[in-house]
């Protein structure tokens, strides 16, 4: 489906309806960029809504969801977060995750 960047004006629109997956990021992280096309794949394939949080920009939600470790995705559905993981994911794993 696409991919967006989330910022905390625009969170609770984002996440209030439907499946997300938010993905917790930085720029001076390898494995983050290492994942970044594998969430661009998943978004296309399983017509998902990918979220990006840039826990330098956006330190207000990185500590809501008490952040320690990235990337941390996490499966949002309907505004509840049903699934997490931290770390690098291939395509196959992350279908799992959504499923």
């Amino acid at each position: 489906m696409s991919v967006i960047h989330i910022t905390k004006e625009n969170f609770n629109e984002a996440i209030k309806e439907g499946t997300i997956v938010l993905d917790f990021w930085a720029n001076w992280c390898g494995p983050c960029r290492m994942l970044s096309p594998v969430l661009e794949q998943l978004a296309e394939q399983e017509n998902l809504v990918v979220g990006k949080i840039n826990v330098d920009e956006e330190e207000e939600l990185s500590a809501q969801f008490q952040i320690s470790s990235i990337p941390a995705l996490y499966l949002i559905k309907d505004g509840k977060v049903v699934n997490k993981t931290v770390g690098y994911q291939s395509l196959e794993a992350l279908k799992d995750f959504v499923k």
